[in-house]
């Protein structure tokens, strides 16, 4: 398959490098501004919603301990601000307890800024502050001959994944962002939630609107995409025809387990048989603890669609980047469900011992980075007893041993503006 030929510019992720696991990058390339080395393969995980509480609260009721994600033990660990344009100060955050609820960021400038390095106002997909088109890592990287990726436990048109794929003016133009994933990007995997023909939980619905489809499309390019006629000859707009394979799509469980291993298509769009979330919106007590209620079992996990895509970039031999999402600890923390915060970090944390098991198995530190981190985090989650206006002292998450909910307490479904990333 050619690769459509666009102008290169600067690595759009250079302000986050450090962060990388098993990077080979030396202290002098770190430093020098204009000669980067390029990996082979650039995957970059994101927890979104996560920040250190996120990390502990789960650490605590997995394992009972801190510092047990593979993470944790990265050789670079450091934060990394993706604040709105104009909606931080930090001396107010650290005077006032209260601040960090007022004005967050969002998804959508997070996943702009590290997508092409530049802050932009809230719902804004790959254009800056002014409106003006950026350019994404990932079309950095086609231009590099590298195939690209990305997927999420989300819809595929949500937020982060369309960040570092589209450009729109806002993020709630799903049915344009999905059109411009599918049909005029270069992208060669794409997965996410947003099935038209299924529930939250799992159930095939008996109708569906023409809004059910918002989240792929539209139903004229979701059918088309079903039948594999989705026309996609011109993926750069610019009116000449592109040399790339239409997509293949699937939506069961057993398919995405078995393009785990062996051969795939080229290019392959997922869309699980769920509609918002893999996980977390489905009924129950939303409030419960972590697994008292069922999980959904007619879709993959976060570390299942993670292999999937991975089996399918790694056919390229100049390499790939991959954008994974876990989408959800976000919305659990925007409705303060503590547990699942936990399910969704749980989901997340496995898709990165998946991604190091790979790189073991088919590649190695030397040419693949791995960047994990968050966009921001969600919820303002702090440890029990935490201060008020007049005391801004944040208490710690509280062990409770593993198995058990530890001393944790939300205090409003809102993001905070400073991303935590370890």
């Amino acid at each position: 398959m050619r690769r459509i030929a666009k102008k290169a510019t600067a690595a759009a992720l250079a302000s986050v490098m450090v962060i990388a696991a098993g990077s080979h990058l030396s202290a002098a390339a770190l430093e020098n501004k204009t000669d980067k080395p390029i990996a082979k393969n650039v995957i970059v995980m994101i927890s979104d919603g996560w920040g250190y509480n996120q990390i502990s609260a789960t650490d605590y009721y997995q394992y009972g301990k801190l510092g047990t994600q593979v993470y944790e033990s990265f050789p670079f660990q450091m934060g990394m601000s993706t604040y709105s344009v104009g909606s931080y100060d930090p001396s107010a955050a650290w005077d006032s307890f209260d601040y960090l609820k007022g004005s967050p960021t969002d998804s959508a400038a997070a996943a702009t800024a590290m997508s092409t390095g530049e802050k932009t106002y809230d719902a804004a997909i790959g254009v800056d502050d002014d409106g003006s088109v950026l350019r994404h890592i990932s079309e950095d990287l086609e231009a590099a001959g590298k195939a690209t990726g990305v997927v999420s436990s989300v819809e595929f048109s949500h937020a982060t994944p369309a960040g570092f794929v589209a450009h729109n003016a806002s993020r709630n133009n799903y049915s344009e962002i999905a059109n411009e994933m599918l049909k005029y990007s270069a992208t060669d995997v794409i997965i996410g939630a947003g099935n038209p023909f299924y529930n939250d939980n799992g159930d095939i619905k008996t109708s569906v609107s023409e809004s059910g489809y918002k989240y792929v499309g539209g139903s004229t390019t979701w059918n088309s995409l079903a039948d594999g006629t989705l026309d996609v000859s011109d993926a750069n707009g610019d009116g000449i025809a592109d040399e790339l394979d239409n997509w293949t799509l699937i939506q069961e469980k057993s398919e995405f387990e078995a393009l785990q291993t062996g051969e795939t298509p080229s290019r392959l769009v997922g869309v699980p048989q769920v509609a918002t979330t893999l996980q977390q919106a489905r009924s129950g007590d939303g409030k419960a603890d972590p697994y008292a209620v069922p999980l959904n079992d007619n879709v993959p996990d976060l570390a299942t669609i993670t292999n999937v895509a991975l089996n399918v970039l790694d056919n390229d031999e100049d390499g790939f980047f991959l954008m994974i999402e876990g989408g959800a600890v976000d919305w659990a923390g925007h409705a303060n469900q503590s547990g699942r915060v936990i399910e969704e970090q749980i989901d997340f944390n496995k898709a990165v011992e998946a991604v190091n098991a790979w790189v073991r198995e088919n590649s190695n530190w030397g040419e693949t980075l791995l960047i994990v981190t968050g966009d921001h985090e969600t919820g303002y989650l702090t440890g029990p007893a935490s201060g008020t206006e007049t005391d801004p002292m944040w208490m710690s998450i509280v062990n409770n041993g593993a198995g058990v909910l530890p001393g944790m307490e939300q205090r409003k479904p809102h993001q905070q503006h400073n991303t935590s990333i370890c």
